[in-house]
């Protein structure tokens, strides 16, 4: 199996750090082109770019100041992504992102352990971050001193998370979350990273959907009871159920397209339609247009389609599967 070594490869796509590789929930509002049924009109390619077939070692940063809680339901993700869980599970949803090879026909691994976690809830950067501050931010976590986390250029991925009172370029306009590889000559070495914040204080309707209403659709924000929701939250947070969906999001297109030269649809590499933006608001079968699909409900009524440890529930988005050429997760009922 072909090992990623990331610290040898730059490549020519550094100017193209502004590029589409971002997820909105904005786009299902009538835009998305997402495929629950089987086609042929989606041009997914290979283009002979690595995958994350090694082992993954997750290395969290949690910038601002967070609730434990919401710090508990991410972690709780995270172990549940490699973990035995009920069917159907995070790791059974994992299984359809392991479709995907690279050049030597290696799949992405299904190995992803938790790490190491770093706090930075003095905001070294300051409570505005641009894209390219992202990567300062895992530069401070990976040179402070006893507590910082390790630089790992073979197996590491690093996830930035955001508090709610925290600004970043973009968010709530044009992204919820996105995903790139670091510069050596800001972190050092290239590793894949993303970056996803918490919106439930800031633009729920747009990135916690479907457990906030659009702020267009002239409803509430979400209530602590669940009653202004479209669908309750599983977690019991509108902000912390909704980041699940876009780390996964990110995590599956971080996985098959690293340095954005894998999987991806389109002739333009700086705007990559990516295999989970194919599947933008789909969570089950019949879902798209603004129909999340058919999903479970707890006996409260809140939303989920996977299982994970400690009992937890989730709802993630359905990603492309190469191989029934469709949106696909484990809660299909076809």
């Amino acid at each position: 199996m072909q090992k990623m070594h990331f610290h040898f490869l730059l490549l020519s796509l550094c100017c193209c750090y502004v590029l589409a590789l971002s997820w909105s929930q904005s786009q299902q509002f009538g835009n998305a082109k997402n495929y629950e049924g089987s086609s042929d009109l989606v041009d997914l390619d290979y283009h002979m770019g690595p995958v994350l077939a090694s082992p993954i070692n997750l290395y969290i940063i949690w910038y601002g100041r967070w609730n434990w809680k919401h710090q508990a339901t991410i972690r709780d993700f995270a172990y549940s992504l490699s973990s035995s869980s009920s069917f159907p599970s995070v790791a059974d949803w994992w299984r359809t992102v392991r479709l995907y090879t690279d050049q030597t026909g290696s799949n992405i691994t299904g190995s992803i352990v938790l790490s190491g976690e770093f706090y930075d809830s003095r905001y070294s950067h300051g409570r505005y971050l641009s894209r390219l501050g992202i990567q300062s931010v895992i530069k401070n976590a990976v040179t402070s001193h006893p507590r910082g986390l390790p630089l790992d250029p073979y197996n590491g991925v690093y996830l930035v998370l955001s508090s709610n009172d925290v600004q970043v370029q973009d968010f709530c306009r044009a992204v919820c979350g996105f995903h790139y590889f670091t510069f050596p000559t800001i972190v050092g070495v290239t590793v894949p990273y993303a970056w996803v914040g918490y919106s439930g204080t800031q633009c729920p309707g747009m990135c916690a959907y479907p457990f906030a209403w659009s702020k267009y659709s002239g409803k509430p924000p979400p209530s602590t009871n669940g009653g202004n929701n479209i669908m309750g939250a599983p977690n019991g947070d509108a902000g912390v159920d909704g980041m699940i969906s876009v780390i996964a999001h990110e995590l599956a297109e971080m996985s098959s397209n690293p340095l954005v030269n894998a999987w991806y649809a389109g002739d333009d590499p700086t705007a990559p339609t990516e295999i989970a933006d194919l599947c933008m608001g789909v969570y089950g079968s019949g879902g798209g247009g603004g129909y999340v699909g058919n999903v479970y409900k707890d006996s409260w009524g809140n939303g989920y389609n996977v299982n994970g440890v400690k009992g937890r529930r989730f709802l993630v988005q359905w990603v492309w599967n190469p191989v029934k050429r469709r949106c696909f997760g484990p809660n299909a009922i076809d």
